[in-house]
């Protein structure tokens, strides 16, 4: 009797534990809306961060005829870099890699574009006060930083020399000092490597190394 008194109870319980477990369809609904809502935030705020960097990039008027087709050369570079970069997440399909580009981009983007602000930094050529930090070398590093991280060394060497040519070509067009290009390359950097992870299995690897007369640790970092 004491067993078939408390089983209506048990089965209460079981029924409540499982109804707590399980979400409802319209919770997995309301989740899959949210997602797909920060997926278009993420989108828009990647939009309208290379409609306002192109357009800064664009705008630059270029000043000695010696240095014009060099700074176009830059300007061009600068803005296909991330480019590539973006694209190659849909050439491997890879979609997490596209949201960490996301979060890469719009922070360096966002940054860049505050300090500009703030600093008030001017020209070497004195045509505005938004020199620091250079856009265009933020934005480059950026991309060859991002193919470095995700898809490996090997694959972002083209990207790092494009965006070496693009700290140059601002330097050369005088639009910028030494500082404003490291500190754009810098932050481009530290964006992706903080905010990308590795499309492979870690390249990293650490193993104890011991012998009878020795002891220690072997670090090797494969390059992809």
């Amino acid at each position: 009797m004491s067993a078939n008194k408390h089983a209506p109870l048990s089965l209460l319980l079981g029924t409540l534990t499982t109804e707590t477990m399980l979400p409802s369809h319209s919770t997995v609904d309301r989740l899959t809306d949210s997602h797909s809502i920060i997926n278009r935030l993420a989108a828009g705020i990647l939009t309208a961060s290379i409609f306002m960097l192109s357009n800064i990039i664009a705008t630059a008027p270029a000043q000695a005829a010696s240095h014009s087709s060099l700074e176009q050369a830059g300007d061009i570079i600068a803005v296909g870099i991330p480019l590539i970069a973006y694209g190659s997440t849909y050439y491997k399909d890879d979609k997490e890699g596209r949201q960490q580009f996301y979060r890469s981009f719009g922070t360096t983007a966002v940054t860049t574009l505050t300090l500009k602000s703030v600093v008030n930094k001017d020209r070497p050529d004195n045509s505005d006060d938004e020199s620091y930090p250079s856009a265009h070398t933020s934005v480059a590093f950026q991309g060859a930083s991002f193919i470095h991280k995700r898809y490996g060394f090997e694959s972002s060497i083209p990207a790092y020399v494009g965006a070496g040519f693009v700290g140059y070509s601002r330097l050369k067009s005088d639009k910028h000092d030494v500082a404003d290009v490291v500190a754009g390359a810098a932050l481009g950097i530290a964006s992706s490597m903080y905010l990308t992870k590795s499309y492979y299995s870690d390249q990293l690897v650490i193993a104890p190394s011991l012998s009878s007369d020795y002891y220690g640790l072997s670090v090797h970092y494969h390059f992809k």
